[in-house]
């Protein structure tokens, strides 16, 4: 495929891609929730943190009363439980400050193993979360950094499913406190230490959009800085 090949394909993708609720009961192949968990695993995050989890869920093996209890919660989410294919839960760290455990860590991973890199970096990260972003002693503020970040993994994992012709919806509309709760007792996630952010519906649409995809005037939202 060729660069003019490319560039059509991705616009194809994205003219595809819309918000899907209800799906058909075509599956999808594991091989292509795989690829998308690499997509999510291999995403950028602020200072190479990857404060986040994915749990990918067939929802057809779901716990039916564990479906139940969520879909109770979960007003935006009652046609996707009901006809996905398969979701991914976003799962964000919380209290990711500059001198936890997991910010150290992020930096061994990326081979700064010396104390005095480790220490220069972390001074550096400490700037960054108190001066530059007043947060490091807030810990809504903390975990409000690293759900923001997640949807950089959401971005790219929708426009890849996209391009694999797999239709997908993000989803915001739960009881976070509720919906937590419930995956904690479930032995899923942790609630003192994480918390969901955002439920991503997967499959294949059962119809096409009743209207047509619109977006505000593209020179309302785009310009030029040096033009």
């Amino acid at each position: 495929m060729d660069h003019q090949e490319m560039r059509q394909a991705i616009r194809t993708a994205s003219d595809f891609r819309t918000a899907v609720r209800v799906y058909s009961e075509q599956q999808l192949a594991r091989e292509d929730v795989e690829l998308l968990l690499d997509i999510a695993h291999q995403s950028p995050s602020s200072v190479g943190l990857e404060g986040w989890r994915f749990i990918a869920i067939d929802n057809h093996k779901l716990d039916s009363q564990l479906k139940d209890a969520l879909k109770a919660v979960s007003w935006g989410a009652i046609p996707q439980f009901e006809t996905a294919s398969h979701f991914i839960f976003l799962v964000a760290e919380k209290n990711a400050r500059y001198d936890s455990e997991s910010m150290r860590q992020s930096l061994v991973r990326r081979g700064l193993t010396s104390e005095a890199d480790l220490s220069s970096r972390l001074a550096l990260y400490k700037a960054f979360q108190t001066r530059d972003m007043a947060m490091a002693d807030d810990e809504r503020a903390l975990f409000d950094w690293t759900a923001k970040q997640t949807y950089i993994v959401l971005g790219n994992v929708m426009t890849c499913a996209a391009l694999l012709g797999i239709d997908s919806c993000p989803i915001e509309g739960f009881h976070q406190e509720e919906v937590n709760r419930l995956l904690t007792e479930a032995g899923i996630i942790d609630q003192n230490k994480e918390g969901l952010v955002t439920m991503l519906s997967l499959g294949y649409r059962l119809r096409d959009p009743k209207h047509p995809k619109t977006r505000k005037p593209r020179e309302e939202v785009i310009s030029w800085l040096t033009d």
